[in-house]
């Protein structure tokens, strides 16, 4: 191959790898998140009339691969034509999501905490007036290595009644980026974590720790062992001719 035609295909693949550090290198934060969505929320006890109470979450976090941390924002608003009267938001945390602290709002008490999740936070909330929202910014830590969920359940002030409730719904990829700054999560999504050792490079020797290999991998060796067998074979056959 000459050097002129070697420059002239090096450089679209020197282009390529470098689009792909621009997508692959971002922060983690809220600017990432794209618009709102109620992907996993439901009506539970009815509301009064001309009262509609709805939350958003973003449809993607980014979580920060070191420290794992990330932040959502969690939304909710009155699509009535009344006001809401006095609510209260939880946001809650499951599994490998834990909720840090939410802006304006308390923690609640790990004994009244919702069975099965890890962390949870009280935001009064309204009255709500027709139409208006209200914004929260929640600082949460998301551990890769499992699935994690949020839920928001919108109650009155005093928790008698839940008007409405997302989740616990997943945030998750299904394509783990480990090497990357941090990884993209999808909401209703369910986490696929990524392998032990990411895409490093398999070391030998004693006490290292070796990448598992896939079914391509096992069958590239088996197929290398069998050549190897094999053009050992040939010379002896030779021989045993010869003679």
């Amino acid at each position: 191959m000459s050097s002129r035609r070697a420059k002239s295909i090096a450089a679209p693949l020197v282009a390529a790898s470098f689009s792909a550090v621009l997508i692959l290198s971002f922060p983690a934060g809220a600017d990432d998140q794209g618009p709102g969505s109620g992907k996993g929320g439901k009506p539970v006890d009815a509301a009064p009339a001309g009262v509609r109470t709805t939350t958003t979450l973003p449809e993607r976090i980014s979580v920060d691969n070191e420290s794992g941390k990330t932040v959502i924002t969690a939304t909710v608003k009155n699509g009535g034509t009344k006001d809401s009267g006095p609510l209260r938001l939880l946001v809650v945390g499951f599994d490998g999501l834990t909720v840090k602290s939410v802006q304006g709002c308390d923690a609640i008490a790990e004994k009244d905490l919702p069975a099965g999740s890890n962390s949870g936070f009280s935001c009064p909330v309204g009255p709500l007036a027709a139409g208006a929202s209200t914004s929260y910014a929640v600082d949460a830590v998301f551990d890769l290595r499992k699935a994690g969920k949020i839920c928001l359940p919108v109650q009155t002030s005093d928790g008698k009644k839940t008007y409405w409730q997302q989740g616990p719904v997943p945030f998750g990829t299904t394509n783990p980026s480990p090497n990357a700054p941090a990884t993209p999560l999808l909401l209703g999504t369910d986490n696929a974590p990524a392998a032990p050792g990411g895409d490093e490079l398999p070391q030998t020797g004693v006490g290292r720790d070796v990448l598992p290999l896939g079914a391509a991998g096992v069958s590239l060796l088996a197929a290398g062992a069998a050549g190897l067998r094999w053009s050992r074979r040939r010379p002896a056959a030779r021989e045993a001719q010869g003679a």
